[in-house]
Order: C-alpha cells, then sequence, then structure tokens
C-alpha cells in the first residue's frame, strides 16, 4: 500500500468516526430535548393562589359530591354536581394548563339546564394524583377511566352519557370513541385530531424547520410513554361510531390551528354522517379560550389584563402578595366568567335532540 493510499483510508477513516460522533451526539441530545420539552410542558399543575374566575368556594346552592377513580396507577379526583337532575350525564374534560374548577362556568350552566355533571381533575393536575401530566395522550386515558367508573356506578350508568371537551378534552372526548362506550352524544370544542400532528405544529412555532429532524424523536418519545394509545387519532374514533359528534373550532385559534392540527380541519376524511361542524369566525370570539365568553366577560378581561400589567410595572415584576390579594379581591369574578349564551345554547340544544 502505498503512502498516499493509507493517507486516503486514514482519511476516510476519520471522516467516518466522525459522522458517527456526530449522530451520536445528535442522537443523544434530540433524546435529552424531547425529554426537557416534555418535563416542562407536561410538568405537574398545582392549583394557582389567586384567580381571577369562579371558583367553587364563590358560589352557593351547588351542592356537590367528591369522588376518586383510578387512571392507571394513580387516583383521580371527581366532582357530580347537580345530584337532582336525571336529564342525562354531561362528563366535562378540561384542557392542557387547566383543571375541573377551572370549567365551572360550564358545569353550572348545565346543572341550571337539569343536567347532572361529572368533572374530574386529570393525572398531575390539581387534587388529582400523579407528579406530571405525562403527555398528549393523557386527557383520553383519564377519559375512558372516568367512563369506566361511571359505567360501574348503579347511578350514573343509567343515564344518557354525554361528552363535552375543549383542547386538550376536545380530543379526549372524541379519541375515547375508539373505546367501547355507550355514549349519547359528543361536544369536541378546540381540539386536535392526533398528539403527534399538534407536537409537529408546536415544534414548529418554536423551532422552524428544525422541528422535522426532532420530529422523530418525539413520535418515539410519546409511543414510549403510551404504547397504544398514543396512536389514537380523533377522527378514526368519530368514525368508528354513529354516535352525534358537534366539532366547533375557531378560525383564529392560536393554540391548535383552525388549518392545521384541529379535527375541523380534517373533516373531508371523516364519514360518521351525525357530525355537525361549526366554524366561529367573529372577531374576538374566534381564538383558542374565547369562543365560550360573552362579549362582556371578554372586554372585562382587557381592562383587568391592563391594570394588572400597571400594577406589574409600578412594582417592576415583583408584585408584593398582599398588592396582589387585594387586585384578584376585587375583581368580579361572575363577570370574568360570565359566558356567551347563544354559543352555550347551541351545545344545549345540541345534546338534548339526542336524548332517547
Amino acid at each position: 500500500m502505498t503512502a498516499k493510499m493509507f493517507q486516503k483510508r486514514k482519511a476516510l477513516k476519520i471522516a467516518y468516526l466522525s459522522l458517527v460522533a456526530l449522530l451520536l451526539v445528535w442522537t443523544v441530545g434530540s433524546w435529552l430535548f424531547v425529554k426537557s420539552f416534555y418535563d416542562s410542558n407536561f410538568a405537574r399543575l398545582e392549583q394557582a393562589k389567586y384567580s381571577g374566575f369562579l371558583r367553587y368556594s364563590d358560589v352557593s346552592g351547588y351542592p356537590r359530591s367528591v369522588i376518586q377513580f383510578n387512571s392507571g396507577e394513580n387516583k383521580l379526583t371527581a366532582y357530580i354536581c347537580g345530584e337532582e337532575n336525571q336529564k342525562g350525564l354531561v362528563v366535562i374534560s378540561h384542557g392542557l394548563g387547566y383543571g375541573a374548577e377551572d370549567y365551572l362556568a360550564q358545569t353550572l350552566y348545565f346543572v341550571d339546564h337539569s343536567w347532572r355533571v361529572f368533572t374530574f381533575d386529570n393525572t398531575g393536575v390539581y387534587q388529582s394524583e400523579g407528579k406530571s401530566q405525562v403527555g398528549l395522550s393523557q386527557s383520553s386515558i383519564d377519559l375512558n377511566a372516568a367512563l369506566a367508573y361511571i359505567e360501574k356506578d348503579p347511578t350514573l350508568s343509567k343515564l344518557p352519557l354525554m361528552l363535552y371537551g375543549h383542547s386538550w378534552g376536545g380530543y379526549a372526548v372524541t379519541a375515547v370513541l375508539n373505546y367501547d362506550h355507550n355514549i349519547t352524544a359528543v361536544v369536541s370544542i378546540a381540539g386536535f385530531n392526533t398528539p403527534n400532528e399538534l407536537m409537529l405544529e408546536d415544534a414548529k412555532s418554536e423551532m422552524g424547520l428544525f422541528a422535522y429532524l426532532e420530529y422523530p424523536f418525539m413520535v418515539k418519545y410519546q409511543s414510549r410513554l403510551f404504547g397504544d394509545s398514543a396512536k389514537l387519532s380523533a377522527v378514526e374514533g368519530i368514525n368508528r361510531v354513529d354516535t352525534p359528534v358537534m366539532i366547533i373550532h375557531g378560525t383564529g385559534d392560536e393554540s391548535i390551528s383552525y388549518t392545521g392540527a384541529s379535527i375541523i380541519s380534517h373533516r373531508a376524511e371523516i364519514t360518521n354522517p351525525n357530525v355537525v361542524h361549526q366554524t366561529i369566525s367573529t372577531q374576538n370570539h374566534n381564538g383558542h379560550k374565547s369562543l365560550f365568553k360573552s362579549d362582556a366577560a371578554l372586554n372585562y378581561a382587557d381592562q383587568l389584563n391592563q391594570e394588572y400589567q400597571n400594577i406589574n410595572d409600578q412594582y417592576n415584576g415583583n408584585i408584593p402578595d398582599e398588592v396582589k390579594g387585594e387586585f384578584y379581591a376585587g375583581i368580579n369574578k361572575s363577570l370574568a366568567s360570565q359566558l356567551d349564551m347563544n354559543f352555550m345554547d347551541g351545545i344545549n340544544y345540541f345534546l338534548e335532540s339526542q336524548l332517547p
């Protein structure tokens, strides 16, 4: 072997080893990035000390029972309100970053319209056990466990079963149709079709085209966490049954794109003949969280946000706890939580029209 050939082979070997080392570093770095992404986005959620919206302690005349049921190795806390109502049972599945009590206004609306309501905190949220919220598939897993509990309860199981979910819960109430439950009707608000689609959408908004390099690691990590449950699709669940489903999404949704990861963007793939699609395009009401809020509530929120920003500026971002407490004590929580009655009445009419 000549010296020239030797040097060429040596250079090729160095290039090969460098490529292997680069791939190894990239792979390890990608796994660490994905784990960090999950740890930060799905950390355990504790209830905030202060709230500008209604909490159960703010209302009277709505007795509720507190129960627990198992979801995997964790006990989840649930609330049953309107136990005197016999029309049907509305199960509310909450969004990511929220808990059951954050949907108290909707709960009270349904109770006032003669529904019994079952709400619960998902794994790792508020009063439920769990070191974290785990990931996007967890909402459908927890809802499946809640429905299993309801079906074994001698009283709850006799009522027509309605599902109402928003965002993370909007996915859950449709993905859970892949399981065998006797569900009368479903309302999915601002839901996504699959966890993988939403992960890629979020990653692209944060990392641009680099997201496509990390996406395979995200899919693999999701699969390691949830197994077959990671593959559940909202559209497949909807098509698997003939259950009436109302799908609602806003054109200005800033969290789950109307034309991207949303369920409604897949409406051409839906074959269930009993599906109703509702697009909300009204300005100020077409966002992710503004869909069910009244104009008065949205205007009040703008006012409160400005007042809080002024206080924050006054204290250079370090608001004393007593000042923060005074601010929240002065909030009209009923107004801040006020619902768009036309929006809710449309949902109520849809659910009532499916009663046997």
